[in-house]
């Protein structure tokens, strides 16, 4: 048995055992969504790191690197901006409101059908998001394993892995599994790329044998100052109001600790993404032909086999930190803004968290048919990520400058960001900006102000409070104080 194989087995019997050991914390829907809320900002900054360190800012931006150079390090960094964001803006509110997500809030200013539309795009997002963890783990399963596993083997393998885990443990294990996992990442991705780069000869031997016709070290390198401003709007625009991000506020032990917790965050996600643009450079000199998606888990591999063993499961690990946070992030909106608002609302406690693993079942299956049709893990995920340009638009109106709120504004201003993003993909006549963030923007205010001037029924604080009870939502799960 290689050693591969068996650091790669460890791991899995690990996350596992994590999830098996938290278990006992989860048997209700505080603990298993929540965590009780009781993360200290230790674990709200290793839930945030784990999640923004998984297949885009690893796979993702060694496969950007290969092509287009190292400025596909900003994406990481453009992700912690993203946390610095919510940390000023929005965590300490989360955890004041009490709330568990945005269609929630939704409906506690607006209506129901602004909350229902805003679930089916928030759903959508976590899909995506998913899927992609799943192609980086068949990326590095095949590399690490090439005898025992193909991309979709491995791709499968993750899958299974994901959603065992997740349906287990719940948001106490992807708290515990991504300190660990961010660790070895930071231990494996660094001794990585510095003997990678010493191997190859330093970096200046690196940048000579690249191929021209590409500004492989420039600040945008072959992207683009739009593109790239592009990834700091998508990741300060979704941090606010993507489920994951959300839920890990609401999670938090006290406000205080939401917003240190999403500051430390920030400090760990950016110096990896430029560690593994470097390594994504050194595989196009050493396999110029190769997959870009490739690039990162075959440097790895040419190193020596504990340290590529490591390093790798290491990536592999993240992956399933992110996956399993995403995923219950879908299972939440799912559970919670579905299936207990409008079907069974005096559901009881175990029966919630029941229904809240079978979703996470079904939802995490039917990701693995998007991972299958995915063209490019970062360029999908900011795509994807781009649809929570609504939300926020609503919620910073909402908690800032309610008076240019209406009851209809929640649900005209989402229904058009998805059409939007619609009408992007599939007429490209329509692709009038470098990113369809910008366009989601242009449109989403323009709705915004249309609605602001034609509806007269304004929003009041005293509505949302009236949906209040006891600090809930009338039809939402008990026992989340």
């Amino acid at each position: 048995m290689s050693i591969q194989l068996v650091i790669i087995i460890s791991y899995i019997f690990v996350l596992f055992g994590i999830s098996i050991y938290v278990k006992r914390r989860t048997e209700n829907s505080s603990g298993f969504l929540f965590a009780g809320r009781k993360l200290t900002s230790t674990l709200i900054a290793a839930n945030i790191a784990g999640t923004a360190i998984g297949a885009a800012s690893t796979i993702g931006t060694a496969e950007n690197a290969f092509q287009f150079g190292i400025a596909a390090g900003w994406y990481n960094v453009a992700w912690a901006a993203g946390a610095v964001t919510m940390a000023l803006v929005a965590a300490e509110k989360y955890r004041g409101l009490n709330c568990t997500t945005i269609p929630e809030l939704f409906e506690r200013y607006y209506d129901k059908k602004g909350r229902a539309i805003a679930v089916l795009g928030m759903i959508t997002i976590q899909l995506v998001i998913t899927s992609l963890q799943y192609i980086a783990g068949g990326a590095i399963l095949s590399a690490l394993l090439p005898d025992i596993f193909s991309l979709k083997g491995g791709m499968i393998t993750s899958a299974v892995v994901f959603i065992g885990t997740t349906i287990l443990g719940g948001l106490w294990s992807s708290g515990l599994s991504n300190i660990l996992s961010t660790t070895l990442i930071y231990i494996g991705v660094l001794t990585s790329t510095l003997t990678i780069v010493a191997k190859q000869g330093g970096m200046s031997t690196i940048a000579a044998s690249l191929p021209p016709g590409v500004d492989w070290f420039g600040p945008v390198g072959g992207f683009g100052s739009a593109t790239i401003i592009g990834w700091f709007v998508v990741m300060m625009t979704q941090t606010i109001t993507a489920q994951g991000p959300v839920q890990i506020a609401c999670a938090a032990v006290d406000k205080k600790s939401a917003k240190r917790g999403f500051l430390w965050g920030a400090v760990l996600m950016f110096p990896i993404g430029f560690a593994c643009a470097v390594m994504g450079i050194a595989a196009k000199v050493a396999y110029p032909e190769m997959n870009a998606t490739m690039a990162l888990p075959q440097m790895i591999m040419g190193l020596d086999p504990v340290v590529a063993g490591l390093t790798l499961a290491a990536l592999w690990a993240a992956d399933v930190a992110t996956a399993c946070h995403i995923l219950l992030a879908a299972g939440t909106l799912f559970s919670q803004d579905i299936y207990k608002r409008f079907y069974k609302p005096d559901i009881d406690d175990q029966q919630y968290t029941l229904v809240n693993r079978c979703a996470i079942l079904v939802l995490g299956a039917v990701t693995l048919w998007f991972a299958f049709n995915a063209v490019g893990i970062v360029k999908t995920m900011l795509i994807g990520l781009s649809l929570t340009t609504a939300f926020t638009l609503v919620f910073l109106f909402t908690m800032f400058a309610p008076q240019f709120c209406r009851k209809n504004t929640a649900f005209y201003t989402t229904f058009t960001g998805i059409a939007t993003l619609v009408v992007w993909q599939v007429v490209p006549s329509f692709r009038l900006f470098a990113h369809p963030i910008y366009m989601e923007w242009v449109v989403c205010l323009l709705t915004f102000f249309i609605v602001a001037l034609v509806d007269k029924n304004k929003i009041t604080s005293d509505e949302a409070k009236s949906y209040m009870v006891n600090g809930q939502t009338p039809g939402f799960a008990e026992g989340r104080n």
